[in-house]
């Protein structure tokens, strides 16, 4: 068990937070179209700020390779964190330096500050002890609230750990809390739903999950590549031919450890994955050699909600079909509503499956909807990622009292 901010002394403090704030933007490059991640960090700022904590807060922001990018300041985060928070966030166009430093100096009790994009130096990414000690001499305390980026062992979120005291953030918290119930003793029948493209983003995640859940659901992408193993044709759907292999050692684990993974009976297929083309229904066993699978079909829906209605846990990730054209988002969408209306723990675990049931208005109906993508898989793989790892154990004493000069713990 780690330390949480609950367990630091933090008035009069500078608790340096390392949020999530790679928020997307749209065509406007000053609009940001999806403020989730900065509402998802609301929680831990102001816990802070209520107990007199002087908050200075770092992000990283899109792809910038270690270099100014003007489109990828942290500005217009600012701004609508202020909106959010209803009090004045600071700014300064830098992470470290002189000017940073300052900015850090003038804030007072219950203030906060936002650092420029961490990405901007090459050292965050490289996780360079000499930048993470310059990011500790900024604080006293360091709270990680980023579990979208706990699977990167970079500098403001691993190498700072070893320069001051450390505790998870509430986010943090409530993420780990959700999927490691899944790891441990969760309610049964378990069952983890997965969809998206991609059987080699997966296949650790479906290995570990294998050894813990009762029954396997495959729809989205993936099932096209499990559809092909077991011998189907499928047409010219999206195939990781590399992955058969991979597809097929999974079919046998399951086999032999008497975990079902059940695939689609029925699919809707189309010629070309875009908006307004012809789409057919056809059953796993007809899928003409000219079309490919872009849904799960009618059949495959009910089939899939019905095994799902028993369960008591079910865990989901990606979506059934090729939901970013509305055309093709039927199953997913669907399945989500059945999901939510079923009398159990239900973890919707990243990516386009998070989208979808946000985009639905339906995230508070489910137990939890993370805001981790390759964390969420990383950690529902391993059971530990390497930034939740870097922090106090709850046992260690933290009291919030270092001097944040940077020294090594």
């Amino acid at each position: 068990m780690k330390k949480t901010v609950r367990d630091l002394a933090v008035a009069g403090k500078r608790v340096f937070v390392r949020v999530d704030f790679n928020v997307p933007f749209g065509s406007d490059d000053d609009e940001i179209s999806d403020d989730t991640r900065i509402r998802a960090a609301l929680p831990t700022i102001r816990y802070l700020t209520e107990r007199k904590a002087r908050v200075v807060l770092a992000s990283h922001l899109g792809r910038p390779k270690g270099k100014v990018v003007d489109e990828l300041r942290l500005k217009p985060v600012a701004d609508r964190l202020a909106l959010l928070l209803g009090t004045p966030v600071a700014y300064v166009e830098d992470c470290v330096g002189p000017e940073a430093e300052q900015a850090v100096a003038r804030l007072h009790d219950g203030e906060v500050l936002l650092l420029e994009n961490v990405r901007f130096r090459a050292e965050e990414e490289a996780n360079d002890p000499e930048f993470a000690k310059q990011l500790g001499a900024l604080a006293n305390v360091y709270v990680n609230d980023a579990f979208g980026t706990a699977h990167r062992a970079h500098a403001s979120t691993e190498g700072i750990t070893h320069y001051l005291p450390s505790a998870a953030g509430l986010l943090m918290e409530k993420e780990l809390r959700a999927l490691e119930g899944l790891l441990g003793s969760p309610a049964r029948p378990f069952a983890c739903v997965f969809g998206g493209a991609k059987v080699s983003d997966k296949v650790g995640m479906m290995r570990s999950m294998l050894q813990r859940v009762d029954i396997i659901l495959v729809g989205g992408g993936l099932a096209a590549t499990f559809l092909k193993a077991r011998g189907l044709e499928v047409g010219h759907s999206l195939v990781e031919d590399a992955a058969l292999d991979v597809a097929r050692d999974i079919i046998h684990e399951s086999e032999s450890r008497g975990v079902p993974v059940l695939l689609p009976v029925d699919v809707l297929v189309a010629a070309e994955v875009k908006a307004g083309v012809r789409v057919r229904i056809v059953p796993v066993t007809g899928i003409p050699s000219d079309m490919g699978i872009v849904d799960i079909g009618p059949r495959t829906i009910e089939y899939f909600s019905g095994k799902l209605e028993s369960c008591r846990t079910i865990m989901w990730n990606g979506p059934m079909g090729v939901y970013e054209v509305d055309q093709f988002a039927l199953g997913t969408k669907c399945l989500i509503n059945y999901l939510t209306a079923f009398d159990a723990t239900t973890v919707i675990g990243g990516g386009s499956s998070v989208d979808a049931v946000q985009e639905m208005g339906l995230a508070e109906l489910v137990s939890h909807v993370s805001t981790g993508g390759g964390a969420t898989l990383e950690l529902l793989e391993n059971g530990t990622l390497p930034c939740v790892e870097a922090l106090d154990d709850a046992s260690q004493p933290c009291d919030g009292s270092h001097p944040g000069n940077g020294e090594a713990k």
